[in-house]
This record gives structure tokens, sequence and C-alpha cells, in this order.
């Protein structure tokens, strides 16, 4: 059930008409936020919890909005609203669930909404489903990675590895002495060869190993920082993941 909905909309008009649209449909849905630049939506998302959905326009005042996810990690999904169709097949690399072309009218919205309520239904669903199945199934794990060195290549163990992050749209691994070295991999990928008892799935640009982590810290809004020993980065883990990863930790 759709709750609160953060709207990220640089003409007001539009952004005006979006509240008047999902009022009709669902007047007990809270507008938590209307952002209307990139830079605005970033910090908007590091300091406060995820809303069920966004609305999101792809131009924006500074930038086009898939910027956005290079700097933040937003989990929910997005419906993106936009007056160009060109966009339409980069979009859905981003949790989006749907793409409605401006003006937007009130039967699209809807659909959109109800798209959005089955995905959160059907997410909830596989993760039972994924959990029952851990427990029938022991699962074999990525143990090392082959990558090219010099004229050949050479093995890196994954027990040498400290934490694993995204930098630049590359995939990078930062080892216990210190070097990076790339992966060819993403990190949806590596998150499912790791064995998460080892590794944790911080946010959608860091995978951090139990090892590496010297303390938490409280953040805005019930979020956690993790200090990593030897790493000057900066880890968030969202209010939903926190008590996840304690449990981690603690295990």
């Amino acid at each position: 059930m759709i709750e609160k909905i953060v709207i990220v909309e640089d003409e007001k008009l539009n952004a005006d008409r979006l509240k008047r649209l999902i009022s009709e449909i669902n007047p007990s849905v809270k507008i938590t936020a209307v952002l209307d630049s990139v830079m605005d939506t970033i910090e908007w998302f590091k300091e406060n919890e995820e809303p069920d959905v966004v609305m999101m326009d792809i131009r924006l005042s500074d930038g086009v909005s898939f910027d956005i996810f290079d700097k933040v990690a937003i989990q929910c999904p997005i419906i993106f609203t936009t007056a160009y169709d060109e966009y339409a097949v980069q979009a859905f690399k981003y949790n989006s669930v749907d793409y409605i072309l401006k003006p937007v009218e009130k039967e699209e919205l809807h659909s959109a909404l109800n798209k959005v309520d089955d995905y959160k239904s059907k997410m909830e669903n596989q993760l039972s489903i994924d959990k029952l199945l851990s427990y029938v199934k022991q699962k074999e794990y990525r143990t090392r990675f082959l990558i090219p060195f010099r004229d050949g290549f050479q093995t890196i163990l994954v027990t040498d590895l400290s934490f694993i992050y995204m930098d630049m749209k590359l995939t990078k691994a930062r080892l216990k002495n210190g070097k990076d070295v790339v992966l060819n991999l993403s990190l949806d990928d590596l998150e499912k060869q790791l064995d998460p008892k080892f590794f944790f799935r911080a946010n959608r640009q860091f995978i951090i190993h139990v090892d590496s982590v010297d303390q938490l810290v409280n953040y805005f809004n019930r979020k956690l920082k993790v200090i990593l020993f030897n790493a000057d980065v900066e880890v968030i883990v969202s209010r939903e993941k926190s008590n996840l990863l304690k449990e981690w930790l603690d295990s």
C-alpha cells in the first residue's frame, strides 16, 4: 500500500497537477517532498527516509535525473514523468515501474500507482521464496577472481577483499593491502556470488566485508554510517537495512 510519495519536478504547474491527481486517486497518500533539481534531490535522499514511490521528471533545471542515482542509492520504485520519449530504455535501468509522457492523465497515473502496489507485493513474495530456497539448497559461493594483470592474469582471493564499490561506473574492489582492482561484474551480480555470511550489500554503491567494519555511527533518520578500517569513504545504510546490518555483525 502506497503511503508516501516524493515528487521530483522543476515545473510548478506540473508538480501541482501531480499532487492534485494523486489526491483524487488516493486522498490518504502523503506527498513528503516536492524537489526541483538534481542537487536538492540528492541532499534530500541523503537525509530522509525513502518514500514508497518517487514521481520523477527526467530533465531538471540542473541536469538529468539519472545523475541522481550516481550519488545516492534509491531503492524504492520510480515512476518517470517526462515530455520526451527518448529516455524510456535508460529509465528502466533505475527501479522504474512506469514511464508516463506529459501531460500526465489521471487514468495513466492510477495505472502506474497500481503497478507500484503489484511490484511491492511481488518483491515481498520473492523475499519469502528466496529465504525458503536458501534453507532447501546450500549455495556454492565464489572464492576467487581472475583479473587482467600486465601481460596476463592474476587471481584475487575473496578473503583478500575489504569492500567493493562503484567508482565512475566501474566496479572496484579494495584489497586488504590497500590496493584497488577492477572487477568486470556488477554489484548486483557480486551480491549473488559472495557469501552473505561475510559480505553485506550496504547500498547501491557498496558491498562490505564483515572484517572491514570498524564501527557504526548513528546517522539522520535512524540510518547508520559504517566506518571502515583504513578507508576514507562514506557508507550510509538506510533505516530499513540498519537492523539487518546489526544482526549480520552480531551473528
